[in-house]
């Protein structure tokens, strides 16, 4: 697929993430998807980005994720990324504060037959549990 469809396929996806429309944004992801960098233990493919997608949504109900920057080669698409929200309900056992959020993060992606086939990600969740007051900041 080229650079281009790549390109487009992750910006309709962050398009349904940003409207709340989450069925259409795990569509983006292949039914086996491999995930690198996520939560250990999830369901293998499509079905662990939903287990894993469904936490977030369900505390942070009106979450966007903003892309920075975009670069492409071949199959592979890589991006950085801010995801930003209002905590609503309990994440990682942090019970809701109407805390804001704003966390980065960076990403690889394969692509094969238009779907994204594997990624590999990095998050901040270290700032975002300072963020949550979990984790204290140093003086």
């Amino acid at each position: 697929m080229p650079a281009e469809e790549n390109k487009s396929a992750l910006t309709d996806a962050i398009r349904n993430w940003n409207a709340g429309q989450y069925e259409a944004y795990l569509n983006f992801y292949a039914a086996d998807v491999i995930l690198h960098g996520f939560a250990p233990g999830l369901p293998p493919g499509r079905e662990g980005a939903r287990a894993f997608y469904s936490v977030i949504w369900a505390a942070y109900p009106n979450s966007q994720i903003t892309v920075q920057g975009i670069i492409t080669e071949g199959e592979l698409l890589a991006c950085r990324f801010s995801l930003t929200g209002v905590q609503q309900g309990v994440f990682m056992g942090v019970p809701p504060q109407g805390q804001s959020i704003q966390v980065d993060g960076q990403t690889t992606m394969r692509f094969s037959g238009g779907k994204c086939a594997e990624r590999w990600n990095q998050t901040d969740m270290l700032g975002w549990l300072q963020q949550l007051g979990v984790i204290a900041l140093p003086a």
